[in-house]
């Protein structure tokens, strides 16, 4: 069986090493190199060609997404799996973005980290279950902040009131504008949500969670 080639990056020695040991206990891989930073992992990856790296996040010099940038820059094909105690989401969405195939944090188990190896390896993107309801939060609050881009201030003040049932003179008295302005955004309101009436302003509005 042909094993899979595997470089180990990571700046704490201790944490390096004990991964080393238990990545070859299992006979399915072969560690053929390990670095202490991203500057060095360049080298090592260039030299040994390796079938997958696993690749931290904070490390000094260059750090596990810059890191991986610059692989991607040389080897678009090569497989990298983040090993991180970091959930952070610019982290995690920075390395997904930069093209890690995996995201896994260092307390996975040895079971599971053995199954996300092959995994990557077989051209899968493989994240841990911890991450994946991370990234869908963060692909949530993403898209909320662009909704919430796509009216102005007082249009969704105006829309608030729409979906309290208030006619265009009460808005007007809410807020202060006349009946005319009202009449004008409510009008830029159907536009931009691209609905044909109030109703269906407000029920586009909680679907995008504007109000």
């Amino acid at each position: 069986m042909n094993r899979i080639r595997i470089v180990v990056v990571d700046d704490h020695a201790l944490f390096r090493r004990g991964l080393i040991s238990l990545l070859e206990e299992m006979p399915e891989f072969q560690v053929v190199g390990e670095a202490i930073n991203g500057q060095e992992a360049l080298s090592v990856i260039e030299r040994v060609k390796p079938d997958v790296v696993l690749l931290d996040i904070n490390m000094p010099i260059l750090d596990g997404v810059q890191t991986l940038g610059a692989i991607r820059k040389k080897d678009a094909s090569q497989k990298v799996l983040m090993l991180t105690i970091s959930q952070n989401d610019d982290d995690l969405i920075g390395a997904i973005v930069a093209g890690a195939n995996g995201y896994v944090l260092k307390n996975t188990e040895p079971e599971i980290l053995r199954n996300t190896i092959v995994q990557v390896h077989a051209g899968n993107s493989v994240l841990s279950p911890e991450i994946t309801a991370r990234v869908l939060q963060a692909v949530r609050r993403s898209q909320t902040d662009r909704n919430r881009g796509l009216l102005s201030d007082r249009e969704v003040e105006v829309l608030k009131c729409l979906a309290r049932g208030q006619t265009t003179a009460q808005i007007a008295g809410v807020l202060f504008i006349s009946e005319n302005t009202v009449k004008t955004h409510i009008r830029h309101i159907l536009e931009k949500m691209e609905v044909n009436n109030r109703a269906e302003a407000v029920a586009r509005a909680a679907q995008l969670d504007l109000l």
